[in-house]
C-alpha cells in the first residue's frame, strides 16, 4: 500500500505532516530527506513564503544568500521570503529535516508536479521544472 504523504523526487523525499488542504493554507510541514550528495532545488527564493528549517538527523547544508550553513540534529534556519537559498548533503549520512513553509502555498500540489517531471527516463526538461517552480511562487534564481 502506498503512503500518499510520501512524494519521492529523484532520490530525495517529502513526507508530508501538514499539507495546504489540511491547514486551509495557512501553513505545509513536511519531512525533508537528502541522502548523501543530493542537491535539491536550485537556487531559488519565494516570492511569498517564509520556510523553516529544523535539523533532524545527519547534516544538511543549506546556503542562504550566499552564506553556507550546515544544519544537524536540533539546529534551526529561517529563511525569510525573497531570500535566495538552496539545500544539499555534502556528508556521508542521509540529512533529514523538518521543514515548514507559511502560509502554505507550497504544499502537496507542487511536490506531485515537480515529482511528475523529475522523475523521468533521461533527463528532466529543466524550462519545464522551472515553470512549475514559478506557477508556486518559487523563482530560479540567476546564475
Amino acid at each position: 500500500m502506498r503512503d500518499r504523504n510520501l512524494i519521492q523526487i529523484g532520490m530525495m523525499e517529502v513526507r508530508l505532516l501538514v499539507d495546504e488542504d489540511q491547514s486551509a493554507g495557512s501553513m505545509v510541514m513536511f519531512e525533508f530527506v537528502v541522502p548523501y550528495q543530493s542537491r535539491v532545488p536550485a537556487a531559488h527564493y519565494h516570492d511569498d513564503v517564509d520556510e523553516v528549517i529544523f535539523g533532524l538527523s545527519g547534516t544538511m547544508t543549506t546556503t542562504v544568500d550566499g552564506e553556507r550553513c550546515e544544519v544537524r540534529a536540533g539546529d534551526t534556519v529561517f529563511i525569510p521570503r525573497g531570500v535566495v537559498h538552496t539545500h544539499e548533503n555534502l556528508h556521508q549520512e542521509t540529512a533529514r529535516a523538518l521543514i515548514t513553509m507559511t502560509p502554505g502555498l507550497i504544499g502537496r500540489r507542487f511536490f506531485e508536479e515537480i515529482a511528475s517531471a523529475i522523475n523521468v527516463i533521461g533527463k528532466p526538461d529543466i524550462e519545464h521544472v522551472k515553470e512549475i517552480m514559478l506557477l508556486y511562487g518559487l523563482v530560479a534564481a540567476p546564475r
